[in-house]
Order: structure tokens, then sequence, then C-alpha cells
């Protein structure tokens, strides 16, 4: 997994204090993939409870997200109970890495 400690402390607490407590957060793509170089942040955030405003919920992580991280590619999807089922959801569980 190409993520410092202090990025995955960034990524786990800004999911956290946006979505609450319970949010887990799964890194897929190519930052998986030590043998690989650059690529975006690929992130997948599960939570058990809905969120009314998924896409205000993604600017906001991704605004917290870029002031603690720094200018970078960050791809960001929230998956709770009322997401309907989709392939991509599959993948990131399947090839991806619980932060």
């Amino acid at each position: 997994m190409r993520l410092t400690p202090e990025q995955i402390h960034i990524i786990k607490s800004t999911a956290q204090s946006v979505l609450g407590e319970s949010a887990q957060v799964i890194l897929f793509g190519s930052r998986v993939d030590d043998t690989l170089k650059g690529g975006d942040i690929d992130l997948l955030m599960e939570l058990d409870t809905r969120v009314p405003n998924k896409t205000q919920a993604i600017g906001q992580i991704y605004a917290q997200l870029i002031r603690g991280l720094g200018d970078r590619k960050i791809d960001i999807l929230i998956k709770d109970p009322s997401t309907q089922p989709a392939a991509i959801f599959s993948v990131a569980k399947e090839k991806g890495v619980r932060l």
C-alpha cells in the first residue's frame, strides 16, 4: 500500500469527522499495489447508516483531504444502506485494503 501512516490517519480521521465514527474506509485501485508509481487515491467509505446528502459529504471530505494531503487527485465513493448495488463496490471490497 502506497500511503504513509500519516496519510492514513488524515484519511480515516477526515472520514469519521464528516460521516461519523462508524465510517469504514477502503483504499482501492493503483495505490494498493506497491510495485506501481503515481496514481490517484481511490477511497470507498462505507456506513451502516444513511447519509442524507452524499454529494455534500463527498465535497466536505474532499476539501479536508486536499488541505491535509495537498493538491492531488482523490476519488471518493460513499456506500450506505440506500446505495444501489454496483460492480465498483464489489471490486473495491475484494481488491482493496481497509484503512
